[in-house]
């Protein structure tokens, strides 16, 4: 990864660190609230649930499993508050990054009692759930050997940390889903040297592309919660970190649309070349 990169990478993980974490500490806070606070909004169900963007089926799902505060209730009526709304939209945004219900009552019990956020979720995870969709493989160093099936090769792929030697005879394949694909185009007689030379050739524009997207998503909080400034309202809070929550989806579904689009157009582009070769040259073999 080049100077720049990771300079930029540094200052957006330094300047946004302590205010997303205080963000969603305060979120927390709000949504863990006793009921019975003072609170400036009353909902009915489905009020409650068009506000928070999800169903009235949900709702009652999430109060029969403990994640949400009982309602006010007067006469057979039952009112929602605030904190239900922001606890709710907590939920759903815990629920969107992967966390099943049983997981999330237990972040939100842990947070009531007092727990850290950092040892309850792991910073970045309480920023935007897990970034790394890959979760490197262990195993005996002579397996991993033999999976790469090529000395040199194996070398390099530990000197690009895609392999990590561990102490003793293990290593962990830190990039799986990338060695997995090497293995398979090599079925093709893609030598291993060639795959490595485009992976450190894309790598790089890959960074680029990450830190664009990454510096776009943490600004779009940044600008809005203001270190010093007083904190937004709580429904904005939930708003923001949902925003960051889902960026990461989005940022890859929108980057892997827009690559498979452009490897689509430099493949008919190329076979139309080669065709047009291969007739130029049956044509002229002819005359």
């Amino acid at each position: 990864m080049s100077g720049p990169i990771q300079t930029i990478l540094r200052r957006v993980r330094r300047g946004s660190r302590d205010v997303i974490e205080n963000a969603v500490s305060q979120l927390f806070d709000a949504a863990v609230q006793p009921h019975g606070v003072a609170d400036s909004g009353e909902y009915r169900i489905d009020e409650l649930a068009r506000l928070a963007g999800t169903t009235t089926r949900n709702i009652r799902v999430y109060r029969d499993r403990g994640l949400l505060h009982p309602p006010l209730r007067v006469g057979r009526i039952a009112l929602f508050n605030d904190t239900h709304l922001t606890r709710l939209r907590l939920i759903t945004s815990l629920l969107d990054r992967g966390y099943n219900i049983a997981h999330v009552k237990e972040m939100l019990s842990a947070w009531e009692q007092g727990k850290d956020l950092g040892d309850l979720l792991g910073l970045e995870s309480a920023i935007a759930g897990s970034w790394a969709t890959e979760k490197p493989q262990r195993m005996a160093l002579s397996a991993a050997r033999r999976l790469i099936d090529d000395p040199a090769g194996f070398d390099r792929l530990v000197s690009l940390d895609i392999i990590r030697l561990d102490d003793g005879e293990q290593a962990t394949i830190m990039r799986p889903t990338l060695v997995d694909a090497f293995i398979e185009i090599r079925q093709y007689g893609v030598a291993l040297d060639k795959l490595i030379d485009l992976h450190e050739q894309v790598a790089p524009l890959l960074d680029q592309i990450s830190a664009i997207l990454v510096q776009a998503g943490v600004e779009e909080v940044v600008d809005k919660i203001n270190p010093g400034a007083a904190m937004p309202g709580d429904v904005e809070v939930a708003q923001l970190i949902t925003t960051l929550v889902r960026f990461r989806t989005q940022a890859v579904t929108a980057v892997g649309a827009t690559l498979a689009s452009s490897i689509e157009a430099q493949v008919e582009s190329v076979v139309t070349q080669m065709l047009g070769d291969l007739i130029e040259k049956q044509a002229a073999a002819g005359e």
